[in-house]
């Protein structure tokens, strides 16, 4: 129960079908992996939306990015603001009404993919850094990323 939320997958789950080559390319880049578990802290209604604000631990806020995107439960959604260890998204009535989040709560806990951009720059930048026991430059990020 630490990997995975599995009360959530009781009567529903959000799938969409997997893009095909060919397709045209829009939206997130999501893999459908399980990154960690997140809980709801306070879901506000401000009429024309509502804002949700999800606590996850440490070690994943670094992959939740302000404009980058995130999961939560299937459902591939745009971060407004992090703050601390909690990250706050802006949900607009219709995805509330037509997707899994109809059924959050204050406490109720739901898995999330993170960003997975963050994820492999975080991971490049860990193994350029740490291979040659340096501190990270501009002109390292521009070489990096001339690779590419």
């Amino acid at each position: 129960q630490k990997l995975l939320a599995i009360e959530n997958y009781r009567s529903e789950v959000h799938i969409e079908p997997a893009m095909m080559m060919g397709d045209r390319f829009e939206g997130h880049v999501v893999q459908g992996h399980i990154d960690t578990l997140g809980t709801i802290k306070e879901i506000k209604n401000n009429g024309n939306s509502y804002d949700v604000f999800i606590e996850v631990g440490e070690k994943f806020i670094p992959f939740i990015v302000p404009k980058g995107s995130v999961t939560i439960d299937g459902i591939s959604l745009t971060v407004n603001e992090v703050a601390g260890n909690i990250f706050r998204l802006t949900i607009i009535p219709h995805t509330m009404r037509e997707t899994l989040f109809k059924n959050y709560s204050k406490g109720y806990r739901v898995n999330i993919e993170t960003d997975m951009f963050a994820r492999y720059v975080s991971h490049i930048l860990a193994h350029q850094t740490s291979s040659k026991k340096e501190t990270l430059t501009w002109d390292a990020v521009d070489s990096m990323s001339a690779q590419y």
